[in-house]
């Protein structure tokens, strides 16, 4: 029983490997060629080093499993970017990234929103209650604002930070959103946290029905983590 689980979970993880890489090469072509090039110079240069010090095999050894490992990471910064590259733009982007936040943050999806497909999304970590907005910038704005004063009337004094995600001076590019996020300085204990998170409920601020966009990436599509 259990070497089936095992066997089932490799061939999903392959199964996620072949799907990653699809996608990648429809906007990234010589994704392919790159990795193995990367992988296969690497193992090709510790092994040109092993013979001529005299250590073939100890070097060969060493060349193929830092092959291996540069051409992960090749690839994977390579998908991330692809991904990141068909995500911009569309509406949901950003509520797509935050909500491959896992620990420490709790993410509220399209708190406000346009007709327009303007859109305010809510993470509450010990940063303290960080509003992400994507759309127009100058709808965005007296949104922001709003939004703010709002939470500062219910949940009184906890830092309330703002993000317009785009490629405007002050603003912060999608693809560095994940990260940005996760180096905020953490201002807030973590019980505290979990307090405003349970006041925001019990005020009954989960906007169920709000008209949300939808996301470019489905629900069971998991994005790389930000470096």
């Amino acid at each position: 029983m259990a070497r089936q689980e095992t066997t089932d979970e490799n061939s999903g993880r392959l199964k996620q490997i072949r799907l990653a890489y699809t996608m990648t090469k429809r906007v990234d072509s010589k994704i392919g060629l790159i990795t193995a090039g990367t992988g296969i110079g690497t193992f090709a240069v510790l092994l040109a080093i092993g013979f001529a010090i005299g250590h073939p095999i100890y070097l060969g050894i060493l060349g193929f499993v830092l092959g291996v490992l540069g051409a992960v990471i090749i690839f994977g910064r390579r998908a991330e970017k692809a991904a990141f590259g068909q995500m911009e733009g569309q509406p949901g982007a950003a509520a797509a990234v935050l909500n491959n936040i896992k620990r420490g943050w709790s993410v509220t999806p399209v708190v406000a929103a346009t007709r327009q497909q303007d859109a305010i999304h809510r993470a509450v970590g010990r940063p303290g209650i960080v509003l992400v907005a994507e759309g127009n910038v100058n709808r965005l704005r007296p949104m922001l604002a709003e939004e703010k004063r709002r939470m500062n009337r219910m949940i009184g004094n906890v830092p309330v930070i703002d993000i317009i995600v785009g490629d405007g001076e002050g603003q912060v590019p999608l693809k560095k959103l994940h990260v940005h996020l996760t180096k905020m300085p953490r201002t807030l204990p973590a019980k505290q946290v979990t307090q405003i998170n349970d006041r925001l409920r019990a005020m009954g601020d989960l906007m169920s029905n709000a008209p949300i966009p939808k996301g470019p990436l489905p629900k069971s599509a998991r994005m790389p983590k930000g470096r």
